[in-house]
This record gives C-alpha cells, sequence and structure tokens, in this order.
C-alpha cells in the first residue's frame, strides 16, 4: 500500500517536471530549423528608405559606475544625430555623474520618485520629452551597442515591425557566475525568441534591447506597475495580438552578474516577477482560447514553467536519489535528465560550447541553492523594485 502510494506520487512529480522539459525539448529542436527572412538582404534593399525618428531612453537607478561609457559608446552611432534623441533618467545618481551627463549631446531627467522603479521612469520620460518620433527604443544603463544599432533598427522598422527585441548577449565572462549567466540568457534567446519566431510566435521581451513604434509605446507604458515591466508589457501586446519579433542579428551586449548574491538578488526579481505574471494572466486565458491568442497562451505557460537551473539540479538529484531508492523506477527519471541536458546543449550556440563553460557547471548546484532560498521570500503581491549592482 505505502509503495503504491510512493509510485503514484512519483508519477505525479515525473509529469510535472517532464512538461517543463518538453517544452524545452520542443523548441530547443525548432531552432536547428532554417529561417529564411534574409535580414543582410533587408538591410541592404533598405539602405534608402526614409529614417526614423528614435526616442532613445536610458533608465538609470543608481547606475554612476556604467552609464557614462554606455552613453559615450551610444554616440558613435552611424545613424545622422538629428534623426534620434538620447534621453537618461537619472534616478538617485550621484550630482558628479549626472555633470558629467550634462556635457553629452543628450537630453537629461532628474526625477524624485518616492518608490523608484523602471516603469516610472519610462512614463516620466514620454511626459517630459517633447517632440515627434517614430519609434522608442529602451536600454539598460549597463547596455553598450554598435554604431550600427540604429541603422539596423530603421530596417527592422521600416519592414513593418511594431514590436523588435534585440539580441541582448554578454560583454563580460570574468568568472564562473558570468559565465554561467550570459549562457543562461543564450539559451533564453534560441528558446523563448529565435525557435518561437521560427514557428510563427511571438517573441519573448526581455527588458532592454527594446524598439516599439511610438504610439503603442506610449498607449501601453502607463499601464505598467509591478518591477516585472517587460512581463507586464508583453502580455499587454499579446492582448492587442502585436507581433515582437526577435533580430538576431542586432546584438546589445550586456553585463552579467558577476557574483552571487548578485545573481540571487536578480533572480530574486526574476522569479517574482514570473509569479506575479502567472497570476495576472491565468484569469484571462478562457478568454485568449475563445479568441484564439496562441501567443498569449504560450506566454502564460512560460510563466508555470520551473526556471531551468533549478530544473537540472531537482531532476539530477531526484535522478540519483531514486537510482538508490526505487532502481526499478529510475530509468524514466534518467530518461528525463538526458533530454534536459541534449535540449540545453542544442540551445546554446555552437560558439559558446566549449570545455571551459561546461567546467563551470559545478557552480551551479550553489547558484539553484541561492534562488530555491528565493522561494522563501517571494511575496507575489509586492511590486518593490530590486536594484542589481554592478562591480564595474
Amino acid at each position: 500500500m505505502v509503495w503504491t502510494i510512493i509510485h503514484y506520487i512519483d508519477i505525479a512529480v515525473w509529469l510535472l517536471i517532464a512538461a517543463s522539459v518538453f517544452y524545452v525539448c520542443f523548441f530547443a529542436v525548432i531552432s536547428l530549423f532554417y529561417e529564411k527572412d534574409n535580414f543582410a538582404a533587408n538591410h541592404a534593399s533598405a539602405m534608402n528608405q526614409r529614417q526614423r525618428r528614435f526616442l532613445v531612453l536610458y533608465p538609470a537607478y543608481n547606475e554612476d559606475s556604467v552609464i557614462v561609457n554606455s552613453v559615450d559608446k551610444f554616440l558613435y552611432q552611424d545613424y545622422p544625430a538629428d534623426k534620434f534623441q538620447l534621453v537618461v533618467i537619472s534616478d538617485h545618481m550621484r550630482d558628479e555623474t549626472n555633470e558629467l551627463l550634462r556635457s553629452c549631446p543628450i537630453t537629461l531627467l532628474t526625477p524624485v520618485f518616492e518608490k523608484s522603479s523602471k516603469a516610472k521612469a519610462m512614463q516620466y520620460a514620454i511626459n517630459e520629452v517633447q517632440g515627434e518620433f517614430d519609434n522608442v527604443v529602451i536600454l539598460d544603463a549597463d547596455n553598450v551597442v554598435l554604431p550600427e544599432f540604429l541603422s539596423c533598427l530603421n530596417t527592422l522598422c521600416n519592414a513593418g515591425y511594431e514590436v523588435i527585441q534585440c539580441h541582448r548577449c554578454a560583454k563580460n565572462s570574468n568568472n564562473d557566475v558570468a559565465m554561467l549567466d550570459g549562457a543562461s540568457e543564450e539559451i533564453n534567446n534560441t528558446i523563448f525568441r529565435k525557435a518561437h519566431n521560427r514557428l510563427g510566435l511571438s517573441s519573448a521581451l526581455i527588458g532592454s534591447g527594446m524598439c516599439f513604434t511610438y504610439e503603442l509605446f506610449r498607449q501601453n507604458v502607463f499601464q505598467l506597475s509591478t518591477a516585472g515591466e517587460d512581463r507586464e508589457m508583453e502580455a499587454l501586446l499579446l492582448r492587442q495580438k502585436v507581433f515582437i519579433k526577435y533580430a538576431a542579428e542586432i546584438h546589445v551586449f550586456d553585463e552579467k552578474v558577476s557574483n552571487k548574491d548578485n545573481f540571487q538578488r536578480q533572480r530574486m526579481r526574476w522569479m517574482t516577477a514570473q509569479i506575479q505574471s502567472l497570476f495576472r494572466q491565468l484569469p484571462q486565458i478562457p478568454s485568449a482560447i475563445v479568441h484564439g491568442n496562441l501567443n498569449f497562451i504560450d506566454k502564460t505557460i512560460q510563466q508555470a514553467l520551473i526556471p531551468r537551473s533549478i530544473l537540472i539540479v531537482l531532476l539530477t538529484a531526484i535522478s540519483i536519489l531514486m537510482s538508490f531508492v526505487a532502481p526499478f523506477w529510475c530509468t524514466k527519471w534518467w530518461v528525463l535528465w538526458a533530454i534536459l541536458v541534449v535540449s540545453l546543449v542544442i540551445a546554446i550556440p555552437p560558439q559558446l560550447r566549449s570545455r571551459s563553460l561546461f567546467g563551470k557547471a559545478l557552480a551551479v548546484p550553489g547558484l539553484v541553492l541561492r534562488m530555491l532560498k528565493n522561494l522563501l521570500h517571494i511575496d507575489h503581491k509586492n511590486t518593490d523594485f530590486l536594484h542589481t549592482t554592478h562591480d564595474s
């Protein structure tokens, strides 16, 4: 009787975990399919098309260590200077940092918020900056882009895309945590962005390296109210059946967290946003089903997935445990583990697959332990902004 109950629990837990594994596996395989879209050809044919006017926003909360460098690098755009306006929303930054920014050909805003958030910074900028704009670009304070960034975005905007998520990738790999964080981001790019677009589904947004048509952004940004503003914005757009294009060729270099405390703080913010999004979106699923909104349904499923790093450690632990406790039941666990490992290897870009990267796997259990500690402190009603500091 006891073993029967344990067997039922074993099957139920396996099915629960398998749902997340098979989701990752399916889209990892889809990412291998050829994409017909030829960006280079489109860019060449669009060189003579109209040059759109961009509003570029850098929300910067306590980002003194990185913002000046990011702004300096951005100003090397090969795009006409009169066709973009760069705006830094300086929140809780030092006077000396603001003075350096004022010496640059940009617009500096210095709001005073009782409770800061990225959503509030973007809303403030839209209210304060006057002018005619075609598109809005959102970048994080540590993001660095190439000189052709706006020219490439202009090509895709002229092709008719209302929302574009650029390819955010690591600009540093100085230790184990940063390397693993960068690899995790690339896995996300493969599964939730590239593979989704190849099936005709919307890419996931990631919080920076995003481009919107100005009116669409203005209409939706004032509805954002949590620290997971990217997930909120994505859900709003998908409810309106707006397609999100992933631009794998347009790189945005992002600083990866390089110490365990920052990693834990960042994942705490992400996990809280994921749970908040799940609670907000579940009541809207019946309507999405009735209206055939597959993108919104898919996005809600994403919020219910077990985070991959927790998934791999959990599967490894259960597989080993079952090998000793119930060897006759362990095969299905090892098969699931193998499917997940192969899927993650597929999702990592070939140029990042190295002995050095896979050697960092020993750091994963410790990082996952920190993520599991976060579960004890998550409040799905909390909307406080958790800032991730930079070591540079």
